[in-house]
């Protein structure tokens, strides 16, 4: 009866529920439990706390309203919104890089969790600039009054952490949260925490401080 139980939760993408402790980490003074689930183990990096961030601000819309840029929520929720992502092959995915990305519509809200600090770095040949154009076709991309929300892992892309000190990537409203412990707990904190200049894989696997941003229609 047990293991029966297990398999339906599985099959509704709530089994994260019951992989390990439920804990819980605030941000912006909202209680959130951190994420685990059998698929790529998010309880062990920062995944923990983007997905229940993101996820909470999905649901909020139609999913019609909604586009993602990078095939990610689909493999924990029963998410139906367009998503966007130039190399993983799904179904509903459209294999498309977000700098040529041509919608026949614009979106209310547009996320984005840990994606874009691959673009311009991980490609060859490397540009600097890439970023820069990824964010501004973002903006083009959102309804009027609409929200695009990015998460990135800090000093992962050198290219995006001199764009974020420069002032070339800008966001309207940005905050950020860091890893404090080899048990994954997270605090959030203030802008201050760049001054460390945050490394990638140290002194924890991934990512150790990332930032939430949000970009809104100019319209």
């Amino acid at each position: 009866m047990l293991s029966a139980l297990l398999t339906k939760l599985k099959k509704s993408f709530r089994i994260h529920t019951l992989v390990g402790p439920i804990r819980s980490f605030t941000f912006q003074k909202k209680k959130y439990r951190y994420f685990s689930h059998t698929y790529n183990s998010p309880h062990r990096n920062e995944r923990t706390v983007e997905l229940p961030i993101i996820w909470a601000e999905v649901q909020k819309y139609k999913a019609e309203d909604v586009l993602e840029i990078g095939n990610v929520l689909s493999h924990y929720f029963p998410s139906t919104h367009q998503v966007v992502d130039k190399y993983e092959v799904a179904p509903g995915v459209i294999n498309q890089d977000i700098v040529k990305f041509k919608a026949k519509k614009k979106f209310k809200l547009i996320v984005s969790i840990s994606t874009l600090e691959h673009v311009g770095w991980d490609e060859k040949p490397r540009s600097k600039q890439k970023i820069l154009d990824a964010f501004r076709q973002i903006r083009t991309l959102l309804a009027p009054r609409g929200t695009a929300i990015i998460t990135l892992p800090l000093g992962y892309n050198s290219y995006l952490d001199a764009h974020l000190q420069s002032g070339a990537v800008q966001f309207d409203q940005v905050h950020y949260l860091e890893r404090t412990t080899a048990f994954n707990d997270w605090v959030q904190v203030s802008k201050k925490v760049l001054q460390r200049s945050p490394q990638y894989n140290y002194p924890f696997c991934n990512a150790n401080v990332i930032l939430i941003g949000k970009l809104f229609s100019t319209k």
